[in-house]
């Protein structure tokens, strides 16, 4: 079998969630097929794959050549494309596509990321009014994964495709390996809250600065980055003397050392396709409090702490029962034990299954 990995979603500057997943999942189809050929558009891309891959050249995901990507593929003569996302073109294709969603959050929340061109953001809310366009997209497939049993529950309800549907989960890094030595709980009370994620209205870190009301003595850290204006709106909420540190971004060293600080991982997100930064909160043995929603409760399960994104009181009440080493100890261990189910070898073993039915 000839099969081609869409590898153009990875950025070469720093990694967002379509990055990451595609970054993790081509290197673990490479462990399982080593013949996978990486479909990239910047030969950058290349650091992030295993040395010497197969590679071929195409144009960038947002050229106005994708929706006829496959009249370039065919001369490959693929027997199978997966893309990490769902929008390379099948126009004419002679293989078979697999394509992928992770959630629909973009139909309730329909801001599109601000790295893309104002043509690109216009089409995007356009794209994302009615389901039409994501069934027809999706229809044009043979196959189609999500990331998680909540996004394809989601999928099925909105009669989105009439393809079948494979969960290809996503699944943590091992940042531990970053560090001097794993994670420990001690007696010192954790008192750095650390949220990794952007700041689009969805992901809700009001609700996380106002509970620093509650909470004057712990300290929030927003790793990523962030636009000059949003900071000031963010600024201008919070409670006086809130302690709120923005990094603007940190490599990924920097992020572990910051979890394995006496920290709590924190998210009032209201809507998630899988939540990444709960995972590798979880897979290091740090606690977290997190919105008392579906997907992060299929993420960490006994992991966690639940709050209600809408309540600041109650995040702030769920952090503050952390002082206690024995609770500390039980969500760590809960979390560890669950997380393991999720990694990403058995996720390419999930996709080869899959595409081998094909």
């Amino acid at each position: 079998m000839k099969l081609l990995f869409d590898a153009r979603y990875i950025r070469t500057d720093y990694h967002d969630g379509i990055s990451r997943y595609t970054t993790e999942l081509a290197n673990a189809l490479a462990r399982q097929t080593p013949s996978v050929i990486f479909i990239v558009s910047n030969k950058t891309q290349l650091r992030f794959l295993p040395r010497g891959s197969k590679h071929i050249m195409l144009h960038s995901v947002t050229s106005w050549r994708e929706p006829l990507s496959a009249l370039w593929l065919n001369r490959y003569k693929p027997d199978v494309v997966v893309s990490p996302l769902q929008t390379i073109g099948s126009v004419g294709r002679k293989f078979k596509l697999v394509l992928t969603l992770h959630d629909l959050i973009y139909y309730k929340h329909r801001t599109p990321p601000p790295q893309f061109n104002p043509a690109i953001r216009a089409l995007w809310r356009i794209y994302y009014m009615t389901y039409i366009p994501q069934r027809i997209t999706l229809n044009h497939a043979d196959l189609v994964v999500t990331v998680s049993e909540t996004s394809k529950k989601e999928i099925i309800k909105t009669k989105l495709t009439k393809r079948p549907i494979v969960v290809v989960p996503n699944a943590a890094r091992d940042l531990v390996e970053l560090l001097d030595e794993p994670v420990e709980q001690t007696h010192e009370k954790p008192r750095n809250l650390i949220y990794m994620g952007s700041f689009i209205p969805y992901k809700n870190v009001e609700t996380l600065i106002r509970a620093l009301e509650f909470i004057p003595d712990h300290t929030l850290h927003l790793l990523s980055r962030i636009r000059p204006k949003r900071q000031q709106e963010l600024l201008d909420i919070a409670p006086p003397r809130a302690k709120i540190v923005f990094h603007n971004g940190v490599t990924d060293t920097e992020y572990a050392e910051l979890l394995a600080d006496t920290a709590i991982m924190v998210s009032a997100s209201k809507a998630e396709g899988y939540g990444l930064p709960l995972a590798e909160a979880v897979a290091m043995g740090v606690p977290a409090v997190v919105t008392d929603m579906e997907i992060f409760h299929e993420v960490a399960e006994g992991g966690a702490l639940y709050a209600d994104p809408d309540d600041p009181s109650d995040f702030a009440t769920k952090i503050k029962s952390l002082d206690s080493l024995k609770k500390r100890d039980a969500l760590v261990e809960a979390g560890i034990k669950h997380i393991a189910k999720f990694n990403w070898d058995e996720s390419a073993k999930a996709l080869l299954e899959a595409i081998n039915k094909l």
